[in-house]
């Protein structure tokens, strides 16, 4: 490293938080004016991967359900009513519809460890890394509630700790099956009938409590060695998967304050569990509205917050926490065997709990978690400087970078890389070109090793 290279100010990184459905993370944000309604079309997703392109985004990544949210009062109808979530479409398709219309954008999605196959996403995954030539990105999850079990032939869910058993496991398999191809195995050598070099090619034969199985894996290296991993596990078993795994780690700081104690602690268990830290991005989700002047970004955000109703968190919380709110009245105390049934994300209980205390109400749900409305992530509204000071000062303090949510598509990633951006990258924390054609060039990961993720 050269002196001009340690002098370089840490630059943030920016990913892009999109759902393949009728609405963005702000279920709301169909039923804005401004919306593009052509959905189930690939040109939606490609003008959003250009729109996020010019902007030098490092990810576009998809947070993904296997079920619509029809755990509030066991039933869909307002789910549907109402456009909360409803259509998921997979991703995969998507991604690379997206890949195909850029050149350096990352391109990430979901897939569940408890409801998939390891050799499926491994194979699936390292696929799309070759068709988009190094930018894929797997964001790995356990899935959360009984619907997702019951569209998968299952009568419940697994419980939180041990679905994160399977997944330890299912990440080994996957890795090792990524590692199979050595660089440098295909010869593509017509003169001595060689294609391939059998020493470079390796079985798995990996035997664990979950899985079993034998290789050798069918695809190649890809151009970045593999997909870079997303995890979002801010639980006490899910952080220790995270720490464990994730190269991205997605998290949500309802403050600042929040943040700083929880950034620092993410950093110290990634040390403790022998990796580097500062080759893991933490980014919190954030939402920001921006305008040419503050008057016009606040009556964007008076107009957004209003299309928000009440239906839409409850409905949200009951997908997200496993727990059918529909069933209490809102001012009803919850029990300590309420609180023990919700299996899904249980940072949003625990936070509840925090902030409420031990016998939370429904409504306690509603205004602590925020779940479906602006408030929910951390809002920065205001001119374009005004937003760049909000997340300069969080960028300085608690995170890499940001997952930037869109209150409507396409403005609201429009408005953030026409204003937005040129600002950060005026202070020089931002980015003003890619660093390479792969994910991780762009996010400064080097090229992984075979076996680099063994630890321990």
């Amino acid at each position: 490293m050269t002196a001009t290279d340690r002098a370089a100010p840490r630059q943030m990184k920016l990913v892009a938080f999109l759902q393949a459905a009728n609405c963005s993370n702000y279920p709301a944000s169909w039923r804005h004016p401004h919306t593009a309604r052509d959905f189930l079309t690939p040109e939606y997703f490609q003008r959003i991967a250009r729109t996020l392109e010019a902007g030098k985004f490092h990810l576009a990544f998809f947070d993904d359900r296997l079920a619509m949210p029809d755990r509030y009062g066991d039933d869909m109808e307002e789910a549907l009513r109402q456009g909360i979530r409803v259509v998921k479409l997979d991703l995969i398709p998507l991604m690379t519809a997206m890949g195909l219309a850029t050149s350096r954008l990352g391109l990430g999605g979901t897939y569940s460890t408890t409801y998939f196959e390891p050799f499926h996403v491994a194979r699936v995954f390292a696929t799309l890394d070759h068709m988009i030539g190094g930018r894929a990105a797997w964001n790995v999850v356990t899935s959360l509630n009984d619907s997702e079990a019951a569209n998968f032939g299952r009568t419940e869910h697994p419980p939180h700790d041990r679905r994160y058993d399977r997944a330890d496991e299912f990440m080994e398999v996957v890795l090792g099956n990524w590692d199979a191809w050595e660089d440098g195995a295909v010869l593509y050598d017509r003169d001595r009938l060689a294609f391939a070099d059998p020493a470079r090619v390796h079985r798995l034969e990996y035997r664990g409590e979950w899985f079993r199985t034998r290789g050798t894996f069918t695809v190649p290296r890809t151009p970045q060695g593999r997909p870079v991993v997303i995890q979002a596990g801010q639980s006490g078993r899910g952080r220790e998967f995270a720490a464990r795994w994730g190269e991205i780690l997605f998290v949500v700081y309802p403050s600042l304050e929040f943040g700083r104690p929880v950034y620092r602690d993410m950093k110290a268990a990634l040390a403790a569990a022998g990796r580097d830290p500062d080759l893991v991005t933490i980014c919190p989700a954030v939402y920001c509205i921006t305008g040419e002047t503050r008057t016009i970004a606040e009556e964007k955000a008076a107009h957004i917050e209003g299309l928000a109703t009440e239906l839409d968190t409850l409905v949200l919380l009951a997908e997200a926490l496993n727990f059918d709110f529909a069933a209490h009245e809102p001012d009803e105390p919850l029990t300590a065997g309420d609180l023990e049934s919700m299996t899904g994300l249980q940072a949003i209980r625990d936070r509840v709990v925090q902030q409420a205390g031990s016998r939370p109400t429904p409504r306690d749900f509603v205004n602590v978690s925020r779940r479906g409305t602006v408030r929910e992530m951390p809002l920065f509204v205001g001119t374009p400087r005004e937003v760049a000071d909000g997340l300069e000062e969080w960028f300085e303090e608690a995170c890499d970078g940001f997952v930037v949510a869109a209150t409507h598509i396409p403005g609201a990633y429009e408005d953030f890389v026409r204003l937005v951006v040129p600002e950060l990258q005026r202070r020089g924390i931002y980015h003003r070109d890619y660093a390479g054609p792969t994910l991780r060039e762009n996010l400064g990961l080097p090229f992984p090793t075979r076996g680099d993720w063994k630890r321990g």
